[in-house]
């Protein structure tokens, strides 16, 4: 006997045992917890899916709030004009401080290396740049604008600059003079200065050669 004449079999004793009233209920009950079934994982699935947009959609606006924020926070410290004072003070001690330094260097390198060995020289300039430069900026990592730690505005290719000055000086046809290294130091940190301050408005002014 199959299943189909088994089942016959068994809703025909069902019948005859119950009466057709208890099996047509008995049946309607069976198909109600079918659809009970069916509608609760439906609407458990619908429920998932709200939660799941709803914190998608909770994160994208916890980010622009976040970028809105930032944004209001940027302008604020902008338009303080004792935000900008305040840097220009800082920054001015330590560039005037990297004046001194520079002339320092100068003399070091005159009377410490052979400056017949111009490559040699060279290397040595823009390795004690840098180490300056590296210095300068980690002081200046401690202090933001904008949003931006300061040592963000500045420029690497500033220490070609300073560079190029104190090279000229080594070989400078006229000897010697520390009044002379002195005032062509300060006046590419003069320009280094105007480059910072325009970096910290959104302006970048193109490498040129310092006399």
């Amino acid at each position: 006997m199959n299943m189909d004449t088994e089942a016959v079999v068994q809703t025909a004793k069902g019948i005859s045992d119950f009466g057709m009233l208890a099996m047509t209920a008995a049946m309607f009950l069976v198909m109600s917890m079918g659809m009970i079934v069916t509608f609760i994982r439906m609407f458990k699935s619908m429920v998932g899916n709200i939660i799941n947009r709803n914190a998608e959609q909770m994160a994208q606006l916890h980010e622009a709030v976040n970028r809105n924020w930032e944004a209001m926070v940027d302008i604020a410290e902008g338009l303080r004009p004792e935000t900008m004072m305040q840097i220009k003070n800082i920054s001015g001690v330590y560039f005037d401080l990297a004046t001194e330094k520079v002339c320092r260097i100068i003399k070091r390198v005159r009377t410490e290396n052979n400056i017949a060995n111009r490559e040699a020289t060279r290397a040595k300039i823009h390795k004690l740049l840098k180490i300056q430069h590296d210095d300068r900026n980690s002081r200046f990592d401690c202090h933001t604008y904008r949003g931006r730690k300061l040592s963000e505005y500045c420029d690497p290719s500033w220490i070609d600059w300073v560079a190029e000055v104190v090279e000229a000086e080594l070989y400078n046809e006229a000897g010697a003079n520390n009044g002379r290294a002195y005032n062509n130091v300060h006046t590419v940190y003069d320009s280094i200065k105007a480059d910072f301050y325009k970096n910290l408005q959104g302006f970048h002014i193109e490498h040129h050669d310092h006399q």
